[in-house]
């Protein structure tokens, strides 16, 4: 007997889709059947915030669209924390939840189990699209909107509710065999090109921010081509690390929370912001202010500043500029101003060693995902390497299930979180072991909340509520049977690489307090 359940998976793998992650519950349980019919792998969580961040995991790896699947009630509303994060990182997840029997919807409360009033207006303003279902014949049109929408740029995820009976019920809709999506290009407007094109044309000292949207539509390459036709400097913010060479004589590489680096952004005469929104951590907590023109390239109207505004996508925007600038002979100008920022910065930062030399010793070659810790925060502005972090919602818990969804796509994976933030996922443990998943966790041990404490002492002189007991972390995944160690800063490259070079999961724990450097948006040193 086919059912709506066979529908949900055929489809999803009509769609492309290889991998589902999911909680099982009762009223979902027509879909979770229907897997072992299908082609599909199915990685099962311990949590549903656990199986949604690991699904962000996944679709951030891969550029793809990454499919979970939840119960109703307690299970569904679960999720929303991790899909604030997808929407915040434009990260293009489909979350499939079910719903109570179809007699109990539409105002006729009949006290099911889980039932809400309204679930699938707590989505809204949370996914970019709801999709609500009612009858099978729905199913492949639902599911196909919304993977086309969560692949529209800006990418971001998508909701789709299915009620129980719907799921259950015997169907002979055909299995859907070609579905097609058509997600529309956004290109810039000519005559806003343009105008850009003048500005930049004109500049005696242009400056390039590049956001989160340039290695997200894959601009890497066009951001290279027009920084050094300009000669112009580039920073990156913390989501589009990776996405410009760290070491290249341009590179004013990251470091957006430090004065120096907010100066000379304010003092370009042209300032090119691509794929970015320009929040807080983007322009030094909103102290940023440009003195010269501003060409601002993003997906999202709703973050479109004043200016030269070009509603597109980076890649296409880039790569029109790079084409037709025409090129300028170095002079050495911008190097030698790039040179002397970074040795700003540097002086700055020198007393923080331990910090610094805990970030040489995280590999740059692994894909790495971070939780909201101290180390973390130095990552964002010091790490070389591409990273990806819960900057968007600013949510602890994120990095180990985040990490096990990327692992599906091929390891080793790295994730690092504060001993707080790992008491998030700890229940994850399982699923790594489970499905024997080259995940390495490295948990630094502060005793607490590391940042919060910090914020505290500093407002107030004492801290308060932000001491942990936690477990012993090795014992706890010796429970499990996976290899664990404890590290020191001398030793932890080393440890990391083993522990990254054996096959499954394992755990590095590193006792140390690192200190946040002192913010440059309160006072300017």
């Amino acid at each position: 007997m086919r059912t709506g359940g066979d529908l949900v998976v055929e489809t999803l793998a009509a769609l492309g889709a290889t991998t589902v992650f999911g909680e099982p519950g009762q009223h979902a349980l027509g879909m979770i059947d229907a897997l072992r019919r299908s082609s599909l792998r199915y990685i099962g969580g311990r949590t549903e915030l656990g199986v949604a961040y690991a699904a962000d995991g996944y679709a951030r790896r891969t550029g793809t669209v990454a499919p979970f699947m939840v119960s109703t009630g307690p299970g569904a509303l679960a999720t929303l924390p991790a899909l604030m994060e997808s929407r915040t990182a434009c990260a293009p997840v489909l979350g499939i939840g079910s719903q109570i029997p179809s007699d109990g919807l539409g105002g006729r409360r009949k006290g099911y189990l889980h039932e809400l009033p309204d679930q699938a207006r707590s989505f809204e303003g949370v996914v970019k699209s709801v999709h609500v279902v009612r009858t099978a014949a729905q199913i492949t049109t639902a599911l196909t909107q919304a993977w086309e929408t969560a692949m529209t740029v800006p990418h971001g995820p998508t909701w789709v509710e299915i009620p129980q009976d719907v799921l259950l019920g015997e169907t002979e809709i055909p299995a859907a065999t070609q579905v097609r999506t058509s997600p529309p290009a956004l290109p810039p407007r000519p005559e806003l090109l343009a105008q850009a094109m003048r500005a930049l044309e004109g500049a005696r000292n242009p400056v390039i921010l590049a956001g989160g949207g340039v290695p997200l539509s894959g601009a890497e390459p066009e951001l290279l081509a027009l920084a050094e036709k300009l000669r112009a400097p580039v920073a990156t913010t913390f989501g589009a690390k990776g996405a410009f060479p760290w070491r290249h004589p341009l590179s004013l590489q990251s470091w957006l929370e430090d004065r120096y680096l907010t100066e000379f952004l304010e003092d370009a005469d042209v300032l090119l912001v691509a794929g970015s929104g320009l929040g807080e951590l983007s322009t030094n907590y909103h102290t940023m202010r440009p003195r010269g023109q501003v060409i601002h390239i993003e997906a999202d109207p709703g973050t479109l500043g004043e200016g030269i505004a070009i509603h597109a996508d980076a890649k296409l925007s880039l790569a029109a500029l790079a084409r037709d600038l025409r090129p300028r002979q170095p002079d050495g100008r911008a190097e030698a101003a790039v040179a002397q920022v970074l040795e700003k910065v540097a002086n700055r930062l020198a007393p923080y060693d331990l910090e610094l030399s805990l970030l040489r010793a995280i590999p740059q070659d692994v894909p790495g995902f971070w939780d909201m810790t101290i180390l973390t925060y130095w990552a964002w502005s010091a790490f070389p390497g591409a990273m990806w972090s819960a900057q968007g919602s600013g949510g602890l818990g994120y990095a180990f299930p985040a990490a096990i969804g990327a692992a599906c796509a091929g390891g080793p994976v790295l994730a690092v979180s504060g001993d707080g933030g790992a008491m998030y996922g700890l229940a994850e443990l399982a699923t790594a072991r489970q499905h024997r998943l080259d995940v390495t966790w490295l948990i630094i041990d502060d005793g607490g909340y590391g940042i919060l404490r910090e914020y505290m002492n500093d407002a107030f002189g004492v801290a308060t509520g932000t001491e942990l007991t936690r477990p012993d972390f090795v014992a706890l995944a010796a429970s499990f049977d996976i290899p664990a160690q404890i590290s020191s800063a001398d030793r932890l490259a080393a440890d990391l690489a083993a522990a990254l070079a054996r096959p499954g999961p394992g755990i590095v724990v590193l006792p140390a307090v690192p200190r946040m450097f002192a913010p440059t948006h309160v006072r300017g040193d």
